[in-house]
């Protein structure tokens, strides 16, 4: 059996200050089991744009921070807004600068997509490919399409109880997940 303590760290793939991407993972960390934690990463405006030139030694604070965040958390969760039929660039970027490490390498990542029913899954799509070029592990049945309108967000977390309840399922299952883990896959 795995390790109870489970850290995730949440990462939005939205810039925008009261994104309903970014109020769903707060409402994730609010939600943490007892013992198990969330992070939501705050650094995503801060990134220098990708240059290949720039990833070595030293690297640029606010990535070596990020990969800091990546390499610590027991799994990642994304959630990001589609635009123009993919990944928004800064998120992208963000992306990019994992590539050339290989922190995400059979990391647990799974997403939660809070767009309008049938929107979002050009982003997922890309997302997807991704991950799989930079090996990371999707655990599919954690992620999830919740749609969260303007209207559900009061206070940058999500207000109304029945998608807070979906939440809590999800975590849940990520949770279960986690704990059926062998145990030398945990830390």
């Amino acid at each position: 059996m795995g390790n109870a303590n489970m850290r995730l760290l949440l990462i939005s793939g939205s810039t925008r200050r009261s994104s309903t991407n970014g109020a769903a993972l707060t409402t994730v960390r609010d939600l943490a089991p007892t013992g198990s934690s969330a992070l939501v990463y705050g650094g995503l405006s801060s990134l220098p744009a990708f240059n290949p030139d720039d990833d070595r030694d030293p690297i640029p604070g606010p990535v070596a921070e990020l990969r800091q965040q990546i390499s610590t958390a027991d799994a990642v969760v994304f959630s990001t807004p589609e635009y123009a039929g993919t990944l928004p660039g800064s998120f992208k970027n963000l992306l990019d600068w994992t590539i050339g490490s290989s922190v995400l390498a059979q990391k647990p990542v799974a997403w939660i997509n809070v767009a309008a029913p049938g929107r979002g899954h050009g982003a997922l799509a890309t997302l997807r490919s991704v991950l799989g070029y930079v090996d990371a592990r999707i655990l599919d049945e954690a992620c999830m399409d919740l749609p969260i309108g303007r209207d559900l967000v009061s206070s940058g977390a999500v207000a109304t109880q029945p998608e807070r309840e979906a939440l809590a399922r999800w975590w849940a299952t990520v949770h279960e997940l986690w704990l059926a883990k062998e145990p030398d896959e945990t830390r």
